[in-house]
């Protein structure tokens, strides 16, 4: 753990520490130093900003991510036990998978209001497909030996699906995951700076309205950490998640090697 934490951060601290030396002289009002936007970061967001906006953003990211993974999942898996009905809605599937999130923010707004409510349907809007075609997707790509034995061994619809259906999947819905997680970010500010009173979003298309630049730096840089934090967290649930795969260096050394011993082998005969 220690030596995966030396090589996760070493990157980043390696740039901010160029960042902090190349700026420190900087007279740029666009480009304020390192150091402004850190006292700025420290008096916004560990301030009142935390409660203000940090809140209500995150509440509705997780909020809409929760209920993207659900609709997606469920969705997905009962596209695949019904392949007819799959076959039937796969051009839907795409045509609203291939509509841009963003786009769809004014018609979203005008049904469901610009309140949180609004925005949390947006993320889940978002967030929802990337999930729901990896699950329908990782599903097809089990075995269909695999169900012709639980078949034949009568196993029951539940104990097919949560023992036999999305564990095989479980690899390729984590995918649809981290790329949702992504969308769902840009969304929540996305939806922020379109209409709100309150949020990341809402702060940084404000600061750079009144010109208070310094600031709105510091609203980037808090949704650069943002990022950073929850893409790292879900990358240690992932692996917590996917704990029984075998690791990846593990996999193609076992690979080499079962090449190496048929190579060899078939020299010698």
């Amino acid at each position: 753990m220690s030596k995966f934490a030396v090589f996760e951060f070493w990157l980043p601290a390696v740039l901010v520490t160029l960042w902090f030396i190349a700026s420190a002289s900087s007279g740029s009002v666009f480009f304020p130093p390192l150091r402004n936007i850190l006292q700025s970061f420290g008096d916004t967001w560990l301030g009142a900003g935390f409660e203000r906006d940090i809140i209500p953003s995150l509440s509705n990211l997780g909020i809409g991510l929760l209920i993207a993974l659900v609709v997606g999942v469920i969705a997905g898996l009962a596209l695949a036990l019904f392949p007819y009905a799959a076959d039937v809605g796969e051009p839907f599937l795409q045509f609203f998978r291939a509509i841009p999130a963003l786009a769809v923010l004014p018609a979203l707004f005008i049904m469901w209001g610009t309140g949180p409510t609004g925005k949390i349907v947006a993320i889940a809007f978002g967030a929802v497909w990337p999930i729901l075609l990896n699950t329908l997707d990782g599903i097809r790509s089990i075995d269909p030996s695999i169900r012709l034995v639980a078949r034949s061994y009568r196993v029951n619809r539940a104990l097919l699906i949560f023992r036999v259906l999305l564990p095989g999947a479980l690899p390729q819905i984590t995918v649809g995951i981290r790329t949702s997680l992504a969308i769902g970010a840009v969304l929540m500010v996305g939806s922020e700076m379109y209409v709100s009173t309150a949020g990341i979003g809402h702060f940084v298309i404000v600061a750079q309205q009144t010109f208070a630049l310094t600031d709105m730096w510091s609203g980037i840089l808090l949704l650069g950490v943002i990022g950073y934090l929850l893409n790292f967290g879900y990358g240690l649930i992932e692996r917590f998640l996917l704990r029984w795969q075998p690791p990846a260096r593990t996999t193609k050394r076992s690979t080499r090697k079962a090449r190496s011993g048929r190579r060899n082998q078939v020299i010698h005969s």
